[in-house]
């Protein structure tokens, strides 16, 4: 008889704590139910390892012990899975199918929900086949959980309540209600003291010297304990915030989606923006005042003077800082993190000329494209991470397809066996031909650009990446990972191929 490793995966996602999970989800009741169920399994099961995540969500799978427990099962230390329901395992019904219905398999593992009642071991449970329903409705729990959560957010702020995690520094969260701003009069000090300076006529360069030379706390340093510095970001963005005359701005920022929790910054027009939210630390004719002020205008970065070949490339090998090109004393480099902080005496300034570098760059790439053989060029084009990236996304978006095709023909055998209503049906099938649509859209695209690139050919291309007679900096980068330079002024020149 079949040995079995056992392990236990539990997750407790912070919207579950939030919004007051029953009883039977807890961790503790999580885990008393599933070590009992493995006690009942019988001696062949040995419970391995217990794994815990609270307060992930399960729209993704990147959460660290569940990542733990795939890495034991690749050393072949777990060959079974137990969670409470299907659920627990996760809500995104694609990556949770690659997992039940691939993965698992791939890799000998058996998986057990324990109140699903499926076991994929067990060829003759009809549960199993109700499996990619299931897991439909979970993703689409986690959709309509998460747009009552943003709808209610919303509201909060266009109220004016306070909805951010962290405070501003000079502001703290009232301890009678944790949705409205009070001053940190601590704080408070070193906001009032960046606005005067300013007003005074000193530069932001200065400010963050004074701030730093007299051991003035950041936030980092006065909430947290952590190391670190004041910079003339942190200073301008102090002098730009209407939240120091009394302005609530949020919703500046938002998710990409209920599954990515990337954040992309939102038009203007989709802030909430509400006024005489809480006290105000600076006037507000002081404000308007700093805000005309040379020093707190935006300018652009994208507006240089010149553009160099090796912009992007050149890093710094003792910081790991980019170096940038001043447009002063022929085009002088100097290491980013040392010019910003020189002061502090964090780095050195790596300096040389620019146009000297670019030069004996030029002249040692084309010395060594004489001895690389043409083949091995068009083979790192070829295989460019442009060519990788779309292969991987064109493989993923076929499985992608392929699991909601499968998924449609389950819930129409669910009509069939009237476990679903067709209202129910329509709505799901809609729902999946919507989503099979977008990505056979989205692999087309790929396709064509693939083709685009072929088609412009891979000749050209090497023509001139091996003659060098027109240089871009776009030709750089694909030949070039970066070049670093020592404080000693040493060159380390690293391809994207190996010579």
């Amino acid at each position: 008889m079949q040995k079995y490793q056992v392990a236990i995966y539990i997750r407790l996602s912070k919207e579950d704590i939030d919004k007051g999970y029953e009883e039977s989800e807890s961790i503790k009741n999580q885990r008393d139910l599933l070590t009992q169920y493995v006690q009942n399994l019988g001696e062949e099961y040995q419970l391995v390892d217990i794994y815990i995540d609270q307060g992930y969500t399960g729209t993704n799978f990147n959460r660290p012990s569940f990542q733990k427990m795939i890495q034991d099962i690749r050393i072949e230390k777990i060959n079974m899975v137990i969670t409470k329901d299907l659920s627990r395992l996760g809500r995104d019904y694609i990556e949770t199918g690659e997992y039940i219905e691939k993965w698992f398999p791939e890799n000998n593992v058996r998986y057990i929900s324990v109140t699903d009642g499926i076991d994929t071991f067990e060829k003759t449970n009809g549960n199993n086949d109700i499996a990619p329903f299931k897991s439909i409705l979970n993703d689409m729990y986690s959709k309509d959980l998460s747009k009552k959560i943003r709808t209610a957010l919303h509201t909060m702020q266009k109220q004016g309540k306070w909805v951010g995690g962290k405070t501003p520094i000079g502001y703290t969260k009232d301890p009678n209600d944790k949705n409205k701003l009070i001053i940190h009069e601590k704080e408070a000090k070193i906001v009032k003291t960046i606005f005067n300076m300013v007003i005074a006529g000193e530069k932001i360069g200065t400010i963050k010297n004074y701030l730093n030379e007299n051991n003035i706390p950041t936030i980092n340093q006065s909430r947290y304990h952590k190391a670190s510095f004041w910079e003339n970001k942190t200073i301008k963005n102090i002098l730009q915030n209407k939240v120091y005359i009394g302005i609530t701005q949020q919703n500046k920022r938002s998710r990409i989606s209920y599954k990515n929790r990337k954040l992309k910054q939102n038009p203007k027009e989709e802030w909430n923006i509400v006024e005489n939210t809480h006290t105000p630390i600076i006037d507000k004719q002081d404000f308007e005042k700093v805000q005309k002020m040379v020093v707190v205008q935006n300018y652009s970065r994208n507006k240089k003077k010149n553009l160099y070949l090796l912009d992007g490339l050149l890093v710094c090998y003792e910081c790991k800082h980019k170096i940038g090109i001043r447009n002063k004393k022929n085009n002088y480099m100097v290491c980013n993190h040392y010019r910003r902080n020189s002061k502090l005496k964090l780095c050195t300034s790596h300096g040389f000329s620019y146009e000297q570098l670019e030069k004996q760059i030029l002249e040692c790439i084309r010395n060594l494209f004489l001895k690389v053989e043409k083949e091995k060029i068009e083979f790192v084009i070829q295989n460019s991470k442009i060519k990788q990236n779309n292969e991987k996304l064109q493989k993923k978006l076929k499985q992608e397809i392929e699991l909601i095709k499968n998924n449609i023909d389950q819930i129409y055998i669910e009509k069939l066996n009237h476990k679903i209503d067709e209202e129910m049906y329509q709505r799901l099938l809609k729902k999946m031909q919507q989503e099979i649509k977008q990505k056979e859209e989205q692999s087309s695209k790929l396709k064509i650009a693939q083709n685009h690139l072929k088609q412009n050919s891979y000749n050209e291309i090497l023509e001139e990446i091996l003659t060098l007679k027109h240089p871009t900096p776009e030709m750089m980068k694909a030949v070039i990972h970066k070049i670093e330079i020592h404080q000693d002024k040493q060159v380390d020149l690293i391809f994207h191929f190996k010579k």
